[in-house]
């Protein structure tokens, strides 16, 4: 036994020796003078171009130390370790800092700066401020632009509130320069300041912190900007081309790669991809042999015909991560498909792009064109109105980028009030939801349907009373007696818009329900639309204090909106239209074929516009409107279809809704006020400067009018539930 223990023992020894031998000889072979690292023969898990390295190797080692300095120096920033979070105590405020004469600044800039100080997170109070944004142009720091502006870090340093950047924001769209256009060379130290930035990537994106922003074009337009391209949900649902692409092709260099391959997967009939070598000063001296044909190619298609024709687009990287192609594949409506590894997607932190375009791999690029044509036509039309709804929420103007911007940073500071992706992703958006208003999503009129919430049961009628003698109106105290008999009304609020006391308890008429009466302040107009804590129902009755309602169409139109919580409706309607001869919008109260405007002067609404109407728009808009004394409804109507991006809705056929239509109450005046021209001519005013501000014309075009069932039918009136309604005087308005 001991004998065959030696024996195995010996063996052993004897095979490890021989594994020495031969393992000192391979050493000795590869030796020769070289050290070589045995790891370096074996095969790396990661790809040779997904390793980042310090591209940066064609300029001076001083200027690569100052880079690489600045790209890792505050690497780890985070909102609790750079951000100073006991300046934003009260109200979420950014200060701009002024532009000093003489300063240099791009057009697209000047947008970026002048959307912050319209907003109304703005302020000029720097010691009321939580975050501050350079005057000073940082956009474009590829030093071979002319819109690169010299001396950045000295002038950024010199910032009297700088404090190494804490609580800043830089907006950044290019960086570094050719031929290695280093992701963060800004030229300067942006020391702990939040980068709002296009084309970032992973790796050099700082998490909950740093802001990654869509690359646009110089002439974005500042507000409104071109609505989506699909207006309707059109069939089919396939288009003509599968996949498309038309942009430059690069024969060397960062970003080449991608483009350079994209000639596998084009088979010239459903998948369109063209490219061409023709730019820059010296691309003869580097092309290849496909550059001509490329180029045939290129010039054989028209880049707009196949952006509106293909159900998909490709978005392929080019020097930088980012490109163009994106957001004009989400106006198009061409579901984006994405080749740009390790991009940092635009407002990542809130937005799910996985509901509005395709992820691809530059790497397993000729499994494309197999990934795309399994996606079914279900999917596709889902994905196809979700590029269009976050294109016209959040990337269709520079204002609509920086309030996104902005909401984003009040929501990591004001946590408690932060909006879920729930709100982001669905229609109408975070940027015209104010978290201060509720953290119950029931509250708002956009969510009843989605989370199965039932709206209000009952309505607070709010008229505005703007004559003295209104008590003693016999249309006054009708209208209040109508509504109070009304099954739904839980409280009549009359806003006291008069300079004279509030008449005695003992001159308002006994009602069914509690009659409440606001002595405004101000006494100007747009108060009718205050967020009165006395309003505490959802639905709002507007009623202006010589308007002509039964109650039955008090209860029908109240049942219309409990269905349609989101817009105004109710019985008055006007409608707008393009002046050609005049280049301007105009204002009819002529009976068409269709509507766009519902006077609040007898409509119901959400009370939630109220705040929008207070806190949303701009107080220049309000003070215009009580400078006027005129066309708040107006202001209201473009508010809630800038939101909701659709019309009014219009109850039955009453064709006269105010007393004072058929006569004025007031003796020195023998017509209405409503009936003189510069009312209308006002009102005209009020629409061009509206759609000015808005950037684009909100309103919306409506031919649906909804009646009663049995309406006008040649039945029994005892059959009809609300027997009222056709008993009203349609006599025609004369104006």
């Amino acid at each position: 036994m001991q004998a065959k223990k030696r024996y195995i023992l010996v063996t052993f020894s004897g095979v490890l020796l021989v594994l020495f031998y031969f393992g000192g000889l391979r050493i000795l072979r590869n030796g020769n003078g070289h050290n070589v690292d045995q790891l370096s023969s074996l095969r790396s898990y990661l790809d040779h171009d997904d390793v980042h390295y310090d591209q940066d190797l064609h300029i001076s080692p001083r200027q690569r130390r100052v880079a690489r300095t600045n790209l890792y120096k505050n690497h780890k920033c985070r909102m609790e370790t750079c951000f100073d979070f006991s300046l934003c105590k009260g109200d979420f405020k950014v200060y701009v800092y002024p532009t000093q004469e003489g300063e240099k600044v791009s057009e697209a800039y000047q947008k970026i700066l002048a959307s912050i100080r319209e907003s109304r997170f703005y302020t000029s109070d720097p010691s009321k401020a939580c975050v501050f944004v350079p005057s000073i142009d940082t956009l474009d720091r590829d030093h071979l632009s002319p819109d690169y502006v010299k001396n950045v870090p000295t002038k950024i340093k010199s910032l009297p509130l700088w404090n190494n950047g804490q609580n800043h924001v830089i907006f950044n769209l290019y960086s570094g320069t050719w031929p290695d256009y280093t992701e963060l060379d800004l030229s300067f130290d942006q020391g702990q300041a939040i980068l709002a930035k296009a084309s970032l990537s992973f790796h050099n994106f700082r998490p909950k912190f740093d802001i990654s922003i869509p690359l646009f074009p110089k002439d974005h337009p500042k507000k409104g900007g071109n609505r989506g391209d699909l207006q309707t949900n059109n069939f089919p649902i396939g288009r003509k081309y599968l996949l498309v692409f038309k942009g430059k092709r690069y024969l060397s260099g960062i970003g080449s790669e991608t483009r350079n391959a994209l000639f596998h997967i084009h088979n010239g009939q459903d998948i369109i991809l063209l490219t061409t070598c023709k730019h820059g000063k010296s691309w003869e001296k580097y092309k290849d042999a496909r550059c001509e044909q490329d180029n045939a190619d290129f010039d054989k298609y028209d880049f707009h015909i196949l952006l509106h024709n293909s159900t998909f687009c490709l978005v392929p990287r080019g020097r930088r991560l980012g490109s163009f192609r994106f957001l004009e594949s989400l106006q198009a409506a061409c579901i984006p498909v994405l080749l740009s590894n390790g991009w940092e997607l635009p407002f990542s932190e809130v937005i799910d792009w996985n509901k509005a375009s395709i992820l691809g791999d530059e790497r397993l690029l000729l499994q494309i064109p197999s990934i795309v044509r399994t996606i079914g036509n279900e999917e596709i039309m889902s994905l196809r109105q979700q590029t269009q709804f976050l294109w016209d929420t959040y990337f269709s103007s520079v204002d609509k980028i920086v309030m996104t911007t902005l909401e984003i940073i009040q929501d990591r500071v004001h946590k408690h009030l932060a909006r879920d992706g729930f709100v982001w992703n669905r229609s109408p958006g975070a940027l015209v939801m104010v978290p201060q208003y509720s953290e119950n999503l029931a509250s708002f009129p956009f969510y009843t349907s989605a989370i199965g919430v039932k709206p209000s049961q009952s309505f607070t009628a709010v008229v505005l009373a703007t004559t003295p003698l209104v008590t003693q109106s016999v249309t006054f105290t009708k209208l209040l007696k109508s509504v109070a008999k009304s099954a739904h009304a839980a409280k009549i609020l009359v806003l006291w818009n008069v300079d004279r006391p509030v008449p005695l308890k003992s001159k308002w008429p006994t009602l069914e329900v509690p009659l409440a009466v606001v002595d405004t302040e101000t006494k100007m107009i747009s108060s009718r639309f205050y967020p009165y804590d006395q309003i505490e129902t959802d639905a709002v009755l507007s009623l202006d204090e010589d308007a002509l309602l039964t109650t039955d169409e008090v209860d029908f139109a109240f049942s219309v909106w409990q269905s349609f919580a989101d817009r105004i409706v109710g019985y008055p309607s006007r409608s707008h239209f393009w002046d050609e001869a005049k280049s301007k919008w105009g204002y009819t109260s002529k009976w068409t074929n269709d509507y766009s405007i519902v006077l609040t002067g007898a409509a119901f609404y959400h009370r939630y516009y109220n705040t929008l109407f207070s806190e949303y728009l701009p107080a220049k808009l309000r003070h215009r409107v009580d400078e006027l004394g005129n066309c708040e409804d107006i202001l209201m109507n473009f508010l809630v279809s800038h939101v909701i991006k659709l019309p009014p809705i219009k109850v039955t056929q009453r064709k006269i809704y105010k007393e004072t239509m058929l006569q004025s109450t007031n003796p020195v005046r023998k017509t209405s006020e409503w009936l003189e021209p510069q009312h209308f001519n006002d009102r005209q005013t009020c629409m061009n400067e509206f759609a000015n501000y808005f950037g684009y014309m909100p309103l919306v075009r409506s031919q649906m009018r909804l009646d009663p069932v049995l309406y006008k039918d040649m039945v029994s009136n005892l059959r009809k539930r609300y027997k009222q309604i056709e008993l009203v005087d349609a006599r025609p308005r004369t104006s």
